[in-house]
């Protein structure tokens, strides 16, 4: 039974040239707010990207608002349920990018990757002459993956990049499969790659997050789980939650093994960002765990 607070939380994301992207951010932001919708979304000259969460009629009304404008009007949300309130207030933000690569140029509006269905996924992935890479970032990979995937080990899709130009060659690698959680990231990434001479570059559309919805736990090709960034942390297939909580002073997700490590403190840190941790800032996250505490307890 779905408890009083339960709010619809809407993921959406669509490239297409918005010049006029700057004069579009205090309406919007206005009627997200009136409509009692709280989340964060970006503008720029490529594109939306965002999420927002509230009750039903709110994300609806807030949809059915970006898709009166003729070049949002197919845009594409996927849905999830959390049982709170995921987002304390609703922003708007201009940047250069949707999602940051670095680079302003590369344009998914002028050129893209070949779109796969998740129902075509694993014949292409288990081609032999297919080079597959996950453009996510290196703390995601290490929850799951798909079989023979590679890890370009990075701390940010900024080093994309240059992972491609000192460890991937269009005379070598002729055929490339991308995927990432949502499938932002390869739109951007397959852009990038057919301006670097790859020509035959595949990406799979709608994400990690519509494989799991839709191919069978039976016949998947992938292990482990699926970081995501909201409420669950991570999913399975059938998009169910999966089995990690997140560190709340980095933001990575973590294992009920990580957390039988001596790094790990509730709340404080984890192995991941314990050594960067200054005694400043161990103060300020002790500080903030404690009003969350006391906030908890006033609640009950």
């Amino acid at each position: 039974m779905k408890s009083e607070n339960t709010q619809i939380v809407a993921t959406l994301y669509k490239f297409v040239s918005l010049p006029d992207f700057a004069e579009k951010r205090d309406r919007l932001l206005s009627y997200c707010i009136d409509q009692g919708a709280r989340g964060t979304i970006l503008l720029a000259p490529e594109g939306i990207n965002g999420t927002i969460a509230g009750s039903r009629r709110a994300v609806e009304a807030v949809l059915s608002f970006l898709r009166a404008d003729p070049r949002l009007a197919d845009i594409e949300a996927k849905e999830s349920v959390a049982e709170t309130p995921p987002f304390e207030r609703m922003k708007v933000r201009l940047k250069s990018e949707i999602v940051t690569l670095g680079l302003p140029e590369v344009d998914p509006n002028q050129q893209v990757g070949t779109y796969v269905n998740p129902q075509e996924w694993n014949d292409l992935i288990a081609d032999p002459e297919v080079t597959v890479i996950d453009t996510r970032n290196d703390y995601e990979v290490n929850i799951g993956t798909f079989q023979k995937a590679q890890n370009p080990q990075t701390a940010s899709f900024r080093e994309f990049p240059e992972y491609v130009r000192q460890e991937l060659d269009p005379t070598k690698n002729k055929k490339v499969a991308l995927f990432c959680t949502g499938g932002i990231r390869c739109e951007k990434a397959s852009s990038f790659m057919l301006s670097q001479g790859f020509t035959e570059v595949y990406h799979l559309k709608g994400g990690i997050l519509k494989y799991l919805e839709e191919v069978p736990p039976e016949e998947s090709l992938w292990e482990g789980e699926c970081f995501v960034f909201d409420e669950r942390v991570a999913v399975r297939h059938g998009l169910e939650a999966g089995n990690y909580d997140l560190c709340l002073s980095c933001g990575r997700p973590i294992s009920e093994d990580d957390k039988t490590l001596p790094q790990y403190e509730e709340g404080i840190s984890c192995h991941y960002c314990f050594d960067s941790l200054t005694e400043e800032k161990r103060a300020r996250q002790q500080e903030k765990w404690r009003q969350q505490q006391l906030k908890i307890q006033r609640e009950k």
